[in-house]
């Protein structure tokens, strides 16, 4: 499936505002929200199935993908379009091998370090986030912020599509996408606001005024 990096949302029940996970999807694909990735880690796999049904049935006709965070089970049981793993998770040559040829996956890279430790899983991966640009509050395990320099760093050894996360708001999507990355990856810059579609605006013309 071909996928558009661009504004990419991470989005889950607790992140969102209204508490109402579907239609704040709704509201940030309207403002231009390109793929959405669902992570909810307190969630049980039921529910997290249900939720990945309900988005897919928004997202799938207007052509936009859904991603599972860390799950690959959840992917496949709700046939979701792929996952995307962490350096902790289940191996992304393993998850290739589960998931097939045609799901998209993606692999959290924070430093040159860890690109050079995934090396054996780099030609299973479709995509890397890479970050945290900033310090976030939105994932305890996140690492430590990287910034500009070390999103470029990384960018620089490979040729694979790349989205910067990490605490970035609509004044940091400029900076990100000058280091030549896809994509910009957003929580609580949508998620938490109290207009996400105005919120998606936002960044999306920042992103593509960058380019």
């Amino acid at each position: 499936m071909l996928f558009d990096l661009s504004l990419y949302l991470v989005a889950g029940r607790p992140a969102c505002r209204s508490g109402d996970l579907l239609s704040t999807v709704e509201a940030a694909i309207r403002g231009g929200v390109t793929i959405v990735q669902l992570r909810d880690p307190a969630a049980d796999g039921r529910a997290l199935v249900e939720d990945a049904r309900a988005l897919l049935a928004v997202l799938r006709p207007r052509g936009i993908p859904l991603i599972i965070n860390d799950r690959i089970d959840v992917a496949i049981a709700a046939a979701a379009d792929g996952v995307h793993l962490g350096q902790d998770d289940i191996r992304a040559f393993e998850a290739r091998e589960i998931g097939g040829p045609d799901m998209i996956l993606g692999l959290s890279v924070g430093s040159p370090a860890e690109f050079a430790a995934s090396r054996e899983d780099l030609d299973a991966v479709d995509y890397l986030g890479v970050g945290p640009y900033r310090v976030t509050s939105t994932k305890a395990n996140a690492g430590a912020a990287i910034g500009a320099e070390g999103i470029a760093a990384v960018r620089a050894l490979t040729s694979l599509p790349i989205v910067g996360i990490g605490g970035i708001e609509a004044e940091h999507a400029a900076p990100v996408i000058r280091t030549g990355v896809q994509g910009v990856a957003v929580v609580s810059a949508i998620c938490g606001a109290s207009d996400p579609e105005a919120a998606a605006r936002v960044l999306a013309a920042e992103i593509a005024s960058a380019r």
